[in-house]
């Protein structure tokens, strides 16, 4: 299995074990794994292919579809506040 591959399931293990913690445990880990998703799904793209990363994609959304609709929330309040 590629090397890319084995850090994805390392990182959805990670975030289940996250989202295990209590919430105000969960913010610092949370942003990090959050953050570390990007570069994770350019490394799979490089070493396996765009098929892949679509399943990384999902698995991110998936993971953090609460917070990533807060975030777009935010910025699409802005957006129109500024406007």
């Amino acid at each position: 299995m590629a090397l890319s591959l084995i850090l994805a399931c390392v990182w959805v293990i990670a975030a289940a074990i996250v989202s295990m913690l209590p919430m105000r445990f969960q913010y610092l880990p949370g942003v990090t794994l959050l953050i570390l998703a990007i570069p994770l799904a350019v490394f799979v793209a490089m070493e396996v292919g765009v098929l892949w990363v679509l399943a990384v994609i999902f698995a991110v959304l998936s993971m953090f579809r609460r917070p990533l609709y807060y975030i777009a929330r935010r910025l699409v309040a802005r957006v129109r506040g500024k406007v």
